[in-house]
């Protein structure tokens, strides 16, 4: 029986008007490869750079094609989301060009960078503790107090349609095809948009998502084809510390081809490499799928992968190869 029998499940049609809705506000983001990256991954990789998207991150893509969906309702009420940083960047930015109020729920263990960068959109921030149930709870009060409209970091369909304009826009600049499409995963917006992407124009293209082992409750998922939380996860891919979505759940179940784990210190070696080889600058969490290239090698030796590398938004006084223990 198929997982997304009661799901609502974007088309290809509402995808490239996503895309359509959005393109003019935001960049698109360039491909760059890596000769040294590739002879230790044995693989051809091209790297799709959303790192140097507005924001910093992919995140910008479903959170203006949400409060652009719903203009009218969103300038009445005000927005409220509850993120660690990226998309909370991502919604206040939405709002500042929309004239619209923005509150944001932050844990309190969020990045100084991301935190101030909220700020300087000109959105409020309330710090709550840093487990999901915090988030939720604090965010459903702050509803309940000031009647703001939630957008949801992923479990939005224009969110994940938003989202997935950065693999449409992968293909659009792509002249010849890729056997895997890798992106980290945290609550599932990107992967979830991935794999719709690849299923209606190129279904040969298998996805894959990545994860750090000590934050697997997606891993765990799919591999055991029910719903595993995440509970208070140790990573330093801050980005990917929450669950999947009942919406991103059962398209990830039915679309992805695996999920696929990596070591801290194999996410630190990869976002350094990254830095020092590519000379960009990106976060723990986008790093995340290099590294778990490296990890699982005999997947994707001597093929070619997209990889999308989700963001740039890095605290630069605690650089994880100078802090880290591992």
């Amino acid at each position: 029986m198929s997982c997304l029998k009661n799901t609502e499940v974007p088309g290809i049609g509402q995808i490239k008007k996503a895309y359509e809705q959005i393109r003019k506000y935001v960049h698109q983001t360039p491909l760059m490869t890596s000769r040294y990256i590739n002879s230790i991954a044995g693989a051809n990789i091209i790297f799709k750079c959303e790192n140097f998207q507005k924001g910093g991150a992919f995140k910008i893509r479903g959170a203006l094609n949400a409060v652009f969906s719903n203009l009218k309702e969103y300038k009445k009420y005000g927005i409220t989301t509850h993120s660690s940083g990226n998309h909370a960047q991502a919604v206040a930015i939405a709002g500042l060009m929309s004239d619209i109020k923005v509150h944001v729920v932050m844990p309190e263990n969020a990045p100084e960078v991301k935190t101030e960068a909220v700020k300087s959109y000109k959105s409020i921030i309330t710090f709550c503790k840093p487990t999901l149930k915090d988030r939720e709870e604090t965010m459903e009060r702050l509803i309940a107090e000031y009647g703001y409209k939630p957008i949801h970091s992923y479990n939005d369909i224009n969110v994940i349609t938003g989202q997935a304009s950065a693999s449409l826009e992968l293909f659009n600049q792509l002249d010849h095809k890729i056997d895997y499409l890798v992106t980290p995963v945290g609550g599932g917006g990107l992967l979830s948009g991935t794999c719709l992407v690849c299923s209606y124009i190129s279904p040969h293209t298998k996805v894959i998502g990545a994860e750090p082992e000590t934050a697997n409750d997606a891993y765990l998922s799919f591999k055991k084809k029910q719903f595993v939380p995440s509970v208070a996860p140790k990573t330093i891919a801050d980005g990917l510390r929450t669950s999947l979505g009942s919406l991103t759940f059962p398209i990830i179940i039915e679309k992805a081809s695996d999920i696929i784990l990596t070591k801290e210190a194999s996410i630190i070696n990869a976002m350094k490499l990254i830095w020092e080889r590519m000379k960009i600058v990106v976060e723990p969490s986008s790093a995340v799928a290099l590294a778990a290239i490296f990890d699982n090698q005999e997947i994707f030796r001597n093929k070619t992968i997209g990889v999308i590398l989700t963001g740039g938004n890095v605290d630069l006084k605690k650089l994880p190869w100078l802090n880290s223990k591992i």
